[in-house]
């Protein structure tokens, strides 16, 4: 299995960020937040994410630096399993950001469930939606 975490699955466009907080859904799992949107699945990578930890509420940067590594690796080793294979099925692609918002680092087993409830519940909007229009060659 490659559990690599490749460039390509970074979100790094600025308006597809903008997007995403602009015309999103959002679900919660306390301490993380995701905000995703659906799109069709040809147009980039399946699935591209970001991770925000806010500085206005984890004042150090270790600490910030151990949650986003703590939120990388929940999402990389859960991604394949719970998220890349349903979105295959689906046709649709997904833009995730996720945003921790607790004042206090949490333990990495904390991350990890909560990493797998939010993707599940991704999986499983994007099971629910309609497939995306193929668009026509001319």
């Amino acid at each position: 299995m490659d559990y690599k975490l490749n460039k390509d699955e970074k979100l790094c466009s600025r308006k597809a960020v903008d997007l995403l907080f602009s015309d999103g859904k959002s679900l919660m799992a306390f301490p993380l937040r995701a905000a995703y949107r659906l799109r069709p699945q040809h147009e980039r990578h399946p699935v591209q994410f970001l991770i925000s930890i806010p500085k206005k509420r984890i004042r150090k940067a270790v600490n910030r630096v151990l949650l986003r590594r703590r939120t990388r690796e929940a999402y990389r080793l859960n991604r394949r399993e719970l998220l890349l294979q349903p979105l295959r099925q689906t046709g649709w692609g997904v833009d995730i950001a996720f945003v921790y918002l607790d004042s206090t680092p949490a333990p990495y087993e904390v991350i990890n469930e909560k990493m797998i409830s939010l993707l599940n519940r991704i999986a499983q909007a994007a099971a629910n939606q309609q497939p995306p229009q193929q668009e026509d060659p001319k």
